[in-house]
């Protein structure tokens, strides 16, 4: 064999002087030059991938169910001294549209795409099958923080996400669509559209769920969710100086059920006697004296959602007007928490020096909501049931003390027309295709680079028409940033959202964005040039032409005077248009939320309702993964225990303050029980605050099988039955059954974590370990209860077939 190493001259690995052989592999690409010693060798490193010098970091604040006028610089009374100083030293977009709810919005937030393009028709709580509401992003479509983190920035998501859908939130989910995958270096927060703000459902960090056994004493998510923020920030710059970071803070709040800290709550005591009405008139005032409206737009009646009459304020008695201040007194307080969450970001900026170059986005999803029906709530979970075929007199308002109203004692929301006033000065609510349900606060604040002729908020207002998909490419634009187009290699869908940087540089520039659909449960709408179509679908009837109102919302943005049939022209056009950008978009087919079949969920789902035994030291269950066990059927839950004497604890729990069950033992002395320390049974239904606690007897020392059997009615009611060892030892019988999303803290057992069902319990032993030997736990699903969506959904498949 004869060696040539010595004839080698190492000049690089494509020289053809090079030492390296054909066969050596692994060195293809290098720059530098290889020799078979160091000192025969020239080293080289890849560039580090790093944005531009001076690239600015980008914070988007997204606040859930925050009506147009409910920030100070929106007229609002609430003091919110922070988004006032984003005001005065940025812009306000008072002709900002959105989405009708919570999903499509962050789906059009996040990726510059219109929403049924992005798979988000709806939020991510259903799954019919269609490509329009996969309810999943897509793998061709990119987001914004997969897109900085492209160009070399760090990415951090907390607080809400919503964009997976509810049978992929469970801990043994594919996690492909979660906020890790998509995008973000580090995330912390609900994967679900609402949460306690006392004791979360289930919150995560990264891709792991957070198992917490104790609540810490005055817990409080916004608080929880800004600590992460800010440990973020701070982290990033104890390692890296320089590098630009995005920071997506998307809160839970303002959605229900509403809650805040005490001494938050005190600051706004006594401030809302004066009632909604004076309310609307005083934010109404502060708008057109703030440039936010033009002088004349005139103030809508009192309306309620579908029409209904929201009574004057003086026209209720001393004591409903006294629960309902209540009500608002909270919610402001819920606004008051995220202007001062807001505050100690910015604060932060400020002590790293980076305050100037940092924009920052302010926005809401939706419009304020209605959810809290005429007369508000005190049990949110029965109030929020969206399940077909309730009865007219199912409890929507459990009567609790007043006192607990904002605590964590009470699941709430506030009355609709503290809605209309957060709305002012439009007309109706989230859901709806209305101003009032798409036209929302924004403020955007980049003190280095965007500045104008004055440090006023009046300065910064401008009102030309701009949409959800349009934050994206201006943001990437500020920045001086190309989308990348590319996704994990392959073309992303390109982005319908356009740049509206240009109106920030020149009030007097057109908006960038011309028209826009929108779309939700078959309520629809079209905006073109100053015109606007809308229809607000009634349930269950036909998809017409003739829902059409049409407004001339450039001069009446209320939308108080319907020019249909005085110019039939314009709206054909619209119409028609309308139409084209739906297929453009997969927003068809149109789904109607009467019909059961909207329900229908994709068959692998079936595998989450089969029988599952629990053991000790299994993690709690997330809310949809354990309704799937119990949600509209027959259930069994059976309990395997070796007991000894002075055992006690939870044996099994399931729900929260706003309606669930739990199961457990105290402890006995033998005297009072009825044998040797044996210990007493109690099983606990939560009625949606109602509670309802029975005695199953002595629990005697030895091996025992515990069962407890839900038995539904017709009628929404269901029976509860606890036998021990075969025998019948309790009944609760006839109670509303637990529907729509309650039960909704998760199954857990032999502990208590997360939201207590039984608050009494909770104060006296915490988590309530159970302390002797649980040796299983297992559910049991039935049948569907006669009022099941399944049940429902087969008499329409029936009928369907019938006149086929």
């Amino acid at each position: 064999m004869t060696d040539t190493t010595d004839d080698a001259t190492p000049t690089g690995p494509n020289s053809p002087a090079s030492p390296i052989p054909d066969y050596a592999r692994g060195y293809e690409g290098f720059p530098g030059t290889i020799g078979r010693t160091l000192a025969d060798s020239t080293p080289s490193w890849p560039e580090q991938n790093r944005p531009p010098e001076g690239s600015p970091n980008i914070v988007v604040v997204l606040v859930d169910d925050m009506g147009y006028a409910d920030i100070a610089p929106f007229g609002s009374e609430i003091p919110t001294p922070n988004l006032s100083r984003l005001a005065e030293e940025g812009f306000a977009l008072t002709n900002y549209h959105t989405t009708p709810v919570c999903s499509p919005a962050r789906a059009a937030v996040l990726t510059g795409i219109n929403p049924h393009r992005a798979g988000f028709a709806s939020v991510a709580n259903s799954d019919p099958g269609f490509p329009g509401i996969r309810l999943e992003l897509a793998e061709d479509v990119a987001t914004l923080p997969e897109a900085l983190r492209h160009h070399g920035y760090a990415t951090f998501g907390v607080g809400k996400w919503h964009l997976t859908r509810d049978a992929l939130i469970n801990a043994g989910a594919d996690k492909s669509s979660w906020p890790i995958q998509r995008g973000f270096d580090q995330y912390y927060g609900s994967l679900e559209g609402l949460n306690s703000f006392f004791h979360p459902n289930q919150l995560v960090q990264d891709n792991t769920v957070v198992q917490r056994e104790h609540t810490p004493d005055g817990y409080y998510l916004t608080d929880d969710y800004t600590d992460k923020a800010i440990e973020y920030i701070s982290g990033l710059r104890a390692n890296d100086e320089d590098r630009p970071f995005f920071l997506y803070f998307a809160h839970t709040a303002m959605h229900g059920p509403l809650g805040a800290k005490e001494e938050d709550i005190r600051r706004h005591a006594g401030k809302y006697a004066e009632g909604w009405d004076e309310v609307r008139v005083r934010r109404h005032k502060a708008q057109i004296e703030a440039g936010i409206i033009p002088a004349g737009t005139p103030l809508p009646e009192r309306e309620g959602k579908l029409g209904r009459a929201v009574p004057a304020w003086d026209e209720l008695d001393a004591e409903t007007r006294a629960l309902y201040e209540k009500y608002m007194e909270v919610y402001a307080a819920m606004v008051d928490s995220v202007d001062q969450s807001l505050g100690r970001i910015l604060d932060l900026l400020d002590r790293l020096g980076e305050r100037e170059n940092t924009i920052v986005v302010f926005t809401s999803d939706n419009g304020g909501t209605a959810e809290g029906g005429p007369e508000g709530t005190r049990s949110y979970f029965s109030r929020f049931a969206h399940v077909r075929g309730l009865p007219a007199h199912f409890e929507r308002d459990v009567p609790r003390d007043p006192a607990l109203i904002g605590g964590p004692r009470a699941m709430v929301h506030y009355p609709e027309g503290w809605a209309m006033a957060s709305n002012t000065p439009f007309r109706f609510y989230k859901g709806q295709t209305y101003a009032g349900g798409i036209r929302v606060p924004f403020l955007i604040s980049w003190p280095a680079h965007l500045r104008k002729y004055e440090r006023t908020a009046r300065a910064g207002v401008r009102t030309q028409f701009q949409f959800a998909t349009d934050i994206a490419p201006t943001l990437l634009d500020l920045a001086g940033l190309p989308h990348p187009g590319v996704r994990h290699g392959a073309a992303t869908k390109p982005i319908d959202g356009v740049s509206f940087a240009p109106i920030l540089r020149d009030p007097g520039h057109p908006g960038t964005r011309l028209e826009q659909y929108s779309e939700f449960g078959g309520n629809r709408g079209f905006y073109r040039d100053g015109w606007k179509i809308v229809a607000d679908h009634v349930p269950g009837t036909p998809f017409e032409d003739g829902e059409w109102e049409l407004y001339r919302v450039a001069e009446d943005p209320n939308e108080l005077h319907d020019l249909a049939a005085d110019e039939p022209k314009v709206l054909r056009d619209l119409a028609a248009r309308w139409e084209r950008a739906a297929w453009e978009n997969t927003v068809f087919p149109l789904i109607d939320r009467a019909d059961p079949r909207a329900d229908r969920r994709r068959p692998a789902e079936e595998l989450l309702s089969r029988p599952v035994t629990l053991y000790p030291g299994t993690p709690k269950l997330e809310r949809y993964r354990s309704s799937r066990l119990t949600a509209l059927r027959a259930f069994d839950v059976r309990v395997s225990l070796d007991s000894a004497p002075g055992d006690a604890g939870i044996l099994f729990t399931h729900g929260d303050q706003g309606g669930g069950y739990v199961a457990y033992v105290s402890a006995g002395d033998g005297d009072e029980s009825g044998g040797d320390g044996a210990g007493e049974l109690h099983f606990v239904v939560n009625e949606y605050g109602a509670l309802h606690d029975v005695s199953a007897g002595a629990l005697e020392p030895g091996p025992h099988e515990i069962l407890v059997r839900s038995e539904p009615l017709p009628h929404f009611r269901t029976n509860w039955v606890v036998l021990v060892d075969g025998e019948v030892r309790a009944r609760i019988d006839d109670l509303w059954a637990l529907v729509g999303m309650a039960p909704f803290s998760g199954i857990d057992i032999g502990v208590g974590r997360g939201g207590p069902v039984h608050w009494d319990l909770y104060e006296a032993h915490g988590s309530f370990r159970f302390s002797g030997d649980l040796r299983s736990v297992t559910y049991l699903p039935g049948a569907p209860a006669p009022f099941s969506s399944e049940v429902l959904a087969e008499l329409a498949r029936d009928a369907d077939d019938a006149f086929d």
